[in-house]
């Protein structure tokens, strides 16, 4: 069975969705740690309620991103973690995490990438007045959502209420993000 880890920084549906898969069978693997860079996250109870060990941290408890990054790698190395899924983590990945899991780290952002990138890519992409939204997954290297992209899903929205997008992104974001898991680990 593979060893997965899952970040994020907010509610986290998206960990439920991997984490629920896990369980089921649908992903052969399991999270075996959810990390979490917001002591007061939602994501926190999820995790604590879907018995998923969590390592939660303050980044400004540690002199440096190097320093929290190598408690982080720690932590997946004695998981024996294979793959680092992004799921709503609000953290640029920096070169000790990218140095220690290079190519074995992925993310989901809320558009079709390359365009929109960034932590506001729904409202930017609302404000340019875009009639096909979407869902991407890609492979996190230095450059913000600049990793070759792994899926995408687009879907169409004549509306301008970015909340609305982000609704109508989530049930497409839970699903893809299962099946490219399935397919990397497939793959491995």
């Amino acid at each position: 069975m593979h060893n997965l880890a899952v970040f994020a920084s907010g509610t986290g549906t998206n960990f439920v969705a991997i984490a629920k898969a896990c369980a089921s069978g649908v992903i052969d693997a399991r999270v075996a740690v959810m990390v979490c860079d917001k002591p007061v996250a939602a994501v926190i109870e999820r995790a604590r309620e879907m018995g998923v060990e969590s390592f939660v941290f303050d980044p400004h408890a540690y002199p440096s991103k190097a320093a929290y990054e190598a408690e982080i790698v720690k932590i997946l190395d004695s998981k024996g973690i294979e793959l680092v899924c992004l799921a709503g983590y609000m953290r640029i990945v920096g070169d000790t995490l990218l140095k220690a899991y290079e190519g074995r780290i992925i993310n989901i952002h809320p558009s079709l990438l390359p365009a929109f990138k960034g932590a506001h890519a729904v409202e930017q992409a609302v404000a340019y007045g875009v009639k096909v939204y979407g869902i991407s997954i890609h492979w996190v290297n230095s450059d913000l959502d600049g990793g070759k992209i792994i899926a995408q899903r687009a879907f169409p929205y004549e509306g301008s209420d970015p909340e609305e997008v982000h609704r109508l992104g989530q049930v497409i974001e839970h699903e893809l993000y299962v099946e490219t898991i399935n397919t990397i680990l497939c793959e491995r």
